[in-house]
């Protein structure tokens, strides 16, 4: 299976703070709740390429 390092960007100060692989078969965008230390809450995260 090929993958693909990515980024996570914080949706509300656009911040780049989490890496992850993900597989390039998917073709879509990966979306998570995670923390964000600059807004200090928990905020959702977009992938964006390197």
């Amino acid at each position: 299976m090929p993958r693909e390092i990515v980024s996570l960007e914080c949706g509300e100060c656009k911040n780049r703070n989490y890496w992850t692989r993900i597989d390039t078969r998917g073709g879509g965008k990966l979306e998570r709740s995670k923390y964000c230390r600059a807004c200090r809450k928990h905020t959702p995260h977009k992938s964006k390429k390197k």
